[in-house]
């Protein structure tokens, strides 16, 4: 082969090479965190509030925390909601797949556990975000959930 066809063919693959990364990059799907990203920000300083008042409720020893434990035997999550309990949501949050996120609303009753069955779940890393309320005060922590 001489220089004549073998500079072009060069260009040629290298076109095609190019041509079928930009195919590919732009066929990927790029999940956002959240779709109201901005809106998010303007209320960010509750959730530090939330944040700064479950920290300090875990410093003082108090009973105002919720305890998770996960049963990996019985495919559940287990939720030890506190004394003070007036209303929250635990929202499962799939970084990975923002379509398998959900939430689970949790009303007060008389009994202090909340169990979540993760049979349905997809295999892998959770963040497992926990926000409630003692009729005062709001909280919220997050834990790291892998199934």
């Amino acid at each position: 082969m001489n220089w004549g066809k073998a500079i072009p063919l060069v260009f040629i693959l290298f076109a095609g090479f190019i041509g079928t990364m930009v195919f590919r990059m732009s066929s990927q799907r790029i999940d956002l965190v959240r779709e109201d990203y901005y809106q998010d920000e303007l209320t960010y300083q509750q959730h530090i509030d939330r944040v700064s008042n479950a920290h300090h409720t875990r410093q003082g020893h108090t009973n105002s925390s919720i305890a998770m434990m996960y049963q990996s035997d019985q495919q559940q999550v287990v939720f030890v909601l506190p004394d003070t309990f007036k209303k929250g949501k635990i929202t499962f949050y799939r970084p990975a797949d923002r379509r398998a996120d959900f939430q689970v609303p949790i009303v007060p009753t008389h009994s202090v556990r909340q169990v979540v069955p993760t049979k349905t779940l997809a295999k892998g890393y959770w963040r497992v975000q926990f926000t409630w309320s003692d009729g005062r005060q709001d909280y919220y922590t997050e834990e790291q959930l892998f199934i």
